[in-house]
């Protein structure tokens, strides 16, 4: 399964559209998609709306690959979790977010190897394709409970998500 997610704070309509007309590609893989106030009507994706913490870690521990927004608490999950994860940052130019942090953050992760990211979305189709055919070398998923304690990732988890 393919779960993506938008994040808890604003619809983002342009990633549920990328992935929503490319879902047909996808050989009939169960894709997942956390939608809540878009104007977007989805036609190729199993979708859900605003998930409690509990159910949005079920939706997590199930998929085999994560697509997501830029934002720091899903990339914790996915490093935690060692799940492959495509980002495909907001941006403020379209009025997806007040600034373009999402930018700076996905290229300091791409930088360091811990997720793919797509910059639009022909980049997002090819990078989903390649990473769900499970391509060599399309999916980078190091696992951070190599070096973080469970007290620590738990810590700051329960900050990001506090919305502090």
């Amino acid at each position: 399964m393919i779960f993506v997610t938008i994040g808890t704070q604003a619809p983002f309509d342009r990633l549920i559209r990328a992935i929503d007309e490319m879902a047909p590609q996808l050989n009939g893989e169960r894709i997942v998609a956390q939608v809540f106030e878009s104007s977007y009507q989805v036609k190729n994706l199993e979708t859900v709306g605003f998930l409690s913490p509990d159910e949005f870690n079920t939706y997590f521990e199930e998929a085999r690959l994560v697509v997501a927004h830029a934002g720091m608490g899903t990339i914790i999950s996915a490093l935690t979790q060692a799940k492959p994860l495509l980002i495909l940052p907001r941006l403020a130019s379209m009025g997806e977010h007040r600034n373009d942090h999402q930018i700076a953050t996905a290229k300091k992760m791409q930088d360091l190897g811990y997720v793919q990211v797509a910059f639009d979305e022909k980049e997002l189709a090819r990078k989903l394709l390649k990473m769900s055919a499970g391509a060599s070398g399309s999916v980078s998923s190091p696992q951070i409970r190599q070096v973080a304690s469970d007290s620590l990732i738990r810590s700051v988890r329960s900050y990001i998500f506090s919305g502090k």
